[in-house]
């Protein structure tokens, strides 16, 4: 294993000083490391805070600042946030309005946060993210999957709570968005835990695995590489396939890395599922192409397709200032 680390059990707090440092003007690290908050708060609004294991970077805290969270909570890599951090984060940014929780569906992040919501004496309401079409559950999830359809659920959400948007009609809309949105992985290579010093998984040379997790979690099958072409097809048909007559309409679509995919080839794969998800009837209206909700040095990507209207095109455009994501100011 070759990475930039001091010592294995540092690794977190050294990344978080070094984040918050270099987004000072954005962004305050909590104390003891729980929670990464925004710099400037606005009282009177509802206050978004998300979080999870860390290992997905720049997600959560890259999602920090206007227009998006208030705050985020870093758990060990792969492994989720304690209910003590969530609660100091709540405290930390409640502006009088409530809190919304943006929860992947995982079981220990559902389990900690569901906890902390009886533990915070602030009205709390909590969206669930579940886009992924790969399986039903897996290693770490009962249902589907929570990937990077949550960075949607949280920048739409996070524009009408700028808005000044009430607690429920936030919770109906992060509901909405979700609803609306699929997400499905491939991996060429494994990642790799620095505590653990090894891949999570073997995979040949000439193999990949369709449907993989963001923790490197099995996917569908084992399968040989094919073209990006053929890659786009089998992702964008298990997400056309579910969404239905759904399909057809206007899209977002997001091309994700998993953080060991250059940039150039993920250009190329969202030129390739763009084609395919127009051949089924999706026009293409929004787009977003990088790292985004990563798996340390995994080789691959995700496809994400969020059906928007007009409404959510709008809340989808409206102006973002995060240390990842920025827009419109």
């Amino acid at each position: 294993m070759k990475k930039f680390v001091n010592a294995i059990d540092t690794v977190l707090t050294e990344s978080l000083s070094g984040f918050a440092a270099a987004h000072s003007l954005r962004v305050i690290l909590g104390k003891e490391n729980k929670f990464v908050r925004r710099a400037r708060l606005t009282p009177g609004k509802v206050a978004l805070i998300s979080g999870g294991g860390s290992g997905h970077e720049p997600l959560h805290a890259g999602f920090v600042g206007y227009g998006m969270l208030d705050a985020a909570c870093p758990g060990q890599v792969f492994t989720s946030p304690t209910p003590d951090q969530m609660a100091a984060a709540a405290a930390a940014v409640d502006g009088g309005a409530g809190v919304l929780f943006i929860v992947k569906n995982y079981s220990g992040d559902r389990m900690n946060f569901e906890m902390t919501a009886e533990l915070v004496e602030t009205p709390v309401r909590t969206v669930t993210t579940d886009d992924d079409v790969a399986v039903e559950s897996s290693t770490f999830s009962a249902g589907r999957r929570g990937v990077a359809g949550t960075l949607v659920v949280e920048k739409i959400v996070g524009a009408a709570a700028e808005m000044g948007k009430d607690l429920e009609t936030l919770k109906g809309l992060g509901d909405r968005v979700n609803a609306r949105t699929r997400s499905m992985g491939v991996a060429l290579t494994s990642c790799t835990v620095p505590a653990t010093g090894r891949p999570t998984f073997d995979i040949g040379e000439k193999e990949m695995e369709m449907g993989v997790g963001i923790h490197g979690e099995p996917g569908r099958r084992r399968v040989p590489l094919a073209s990006a072409d053929r890659i786009a097809e089998e992702m964008v048909g298990a997400i056309a396939g579910d969404f239905g007559e759904a399909i057809r309409g206007n899209a977002l679509l997001l091309i994700n890395g998993f953080g060991g995919t250059p940039l150039m080839e993920l250009y190329l794969m969202y030129n390739s599922a763009r084609k395919e998800i127009e051949r089924r009837g999706a026009r293409v209206v929004r787009s977003l192409v990088g790292n985004f909700v990563t798996s340390l040095d995994m080789a691959g990507c995700s496809v994400t397709v969020a059906m928007l209207d007009e409404d959510l095109a709008g809340l989808w455009d409206a102006p973002v200032e995060t240390p990842a994501l920025r827009w419109g100011r």
